[in-house]
């Protein structure tokens, strides 16, 4: 058995002397694990990088076999952000996220198309925070997850939406939240359309999204958020605190 696909590196492992079990996730076949040979060598270790655009070819004698990928570069996202701190931890953080929280070999072509379109754009560093927030929301969405944004769960509202329920996921209203604000996760407006936001915006962004990766999708599978999502985290906060005292 076998197939062709374009594919996103979202993890290689060393294996042996020489190989590497390399994670990736195409359109069709979702995050998918296999045999890359002479994956550490010299010719082959910047092909394999976290992030990188791949065509990639999965032969394996049998469908649920571990089996083996060769693949040729597309797109260097990794190399082409590597003198770039803040993109490369957006980076590491999306494909950590995808590796540890998408089923093996299920289709997430939402996901896919949403991580492809990020990488592309990683240059562009912190411009691209609120698209990355964004993408985790519809990660979640896509696993069961979702967060209920279109109106305050206390009064029905609409409008005027401004915090997170830790325990539901459904938005509260300013006029509802009432006395409960310090138990909320402030809601920024860049969940709720195109707003770029500001680092403080990212901050609570990100710690909105990551509560509920921890607690719904690798609480459940007894694994802590990646370490590269909680390092983009601290550097977001390092960030937008800098930008307060400015």
């Amino acid at each position: 058995m076998d197939w062709d696909a374009p594919a996103i590196v979202l993890d290689a492992r060393p294996f042996g002397e020489g190989d590497v079990i390399a994670t990736v996730m195409t359109e069709e076949h979702g995050a998918h694990r296999g045999l890359a040979r002479g994956g550490q060598s010299r010719a082959q270790a910047a092909l394999w990088q976290p992030g990188n655009l791949v065509q990639v070819r999965w032969v394996g004698r049998l469908a649920d076999q571990l089996g083996a990928f060769s693949a040729e570069l597309v797109h260097p996202a990794a190399a082409l952000v590597l003198d770039e701190p803040l993109a490369l931890a957006m980076l590491t953080a999306a494909c950590a996220v995808a590796e540890g929280a998408l089923p093996e070999r299920e289709a997430h072509p939402r996901i896919f198309d949403g991580l492809l379109h990020l990488l592309a754009r990683l240059p562009q560093g912190a411009a691209l925070m609120a698209a990355q927030i964004r993408w985790e929301a519809d990660l979640l969405a896509d696993l069961g997850y979702g967060l209920d944004l279109s109106r305050c769960a206390v009064t029905g509202a609409t409008t005027g939406l401004a915090w997170v329920s830790p325990k539901t996921g459904c938005a509260v209203s300013e006029e509802g939240a009432g006395l409960w604000k310090a138990r909320l996760f402030r809601l920024p407006a860049l969940l709720l359309g195109d707003d770029d936001g500001t680092p403080a915006d990212w901050r609570d962004g990100l710690r909105l999204t990551g509560h509920f990766l921890a607690r719904d999708v690798f609480g459940l599978q007894h694994k802590p958020l990646p370490q590269a999502r909680q390092a983009l985290y601290d550097r977001i906060a390092n960030l937008a605190e800098t930008d307060s005292d400015a």
